[in-house]
């Protein structure tokens, strides 16, 4: 695999969309309609690259994985349950091609993350995940993320994880 990580332009909104589409029509294939059914659309990439960084994990010219990092709190997280930190980020918005999972691939995005939270500088990932089959609770946990919260927001169950850095 020759994976490069690069920072989303706005040329890249149209394959981002098409990508987040493919991961959660498979997602809805595996799993059934839930809250991981949704569509992108290139005008709400474009929106979100406003208040994100989205970085993106290329094999070559392909998208296999995304995530995007911000410093406005989304609005599942009760910063509450979280370790008080000067700075932190939020992860959102990971994902990565169901034919490139279980490869590492997610394991070098969140390695990617890590190094941009240090150079932003920030000391803390915080996330938040579903706690349902379909979920990446158990994922973030093999990766070093210490579970802080089991919450419930809007009939979702959630778990709040942290990584500090």
């Amino acid at each position: 695999m020759n994976l490069t990580f690069s920072t989303a332009a706005l040329s890249d909104a149209p394959a981002l969309a098409a990508f987040h589409n493919a991961v959660s029509a498979d997602l809805t294939l595996r799993f059934g309609r839930g809250y991981w059914t949704s569509v992108s659309t290139e005008k709400g990439v474009l929106f979100r690259m406003r208040h994100t960084v989205i970085v993106i994990a290329r094999n070559r010219r392909t998208i296999v994985g995304t995530l995007s990092l911000q410093t406005k709190k989304p609005w599942a997280i009760d910063v509450s349950y979280f370790t008080p930190v000067k700075k932190s980020l939020y992860l959102t918005n990971m994902a990565v091609l169901p034919a490139m999972q279980r490869q590492g691939l997610g394991r070098r995005l969140l390695a990617e993350a890590v190094k941009r939270t240090r150079a932003f500088p920030a000391n803390a990932i915080r996330l938040d995940a579903f706690d349902a089959e379909a979920g990446a609770g158990s994922f973030y946990a093999k990766c070093d993320f210490r579970e802080v919260a089991r919450v419930t927001y809007r009939n979702n169950p959630l778990i709040y994880f942290e990584l500090l850095v």
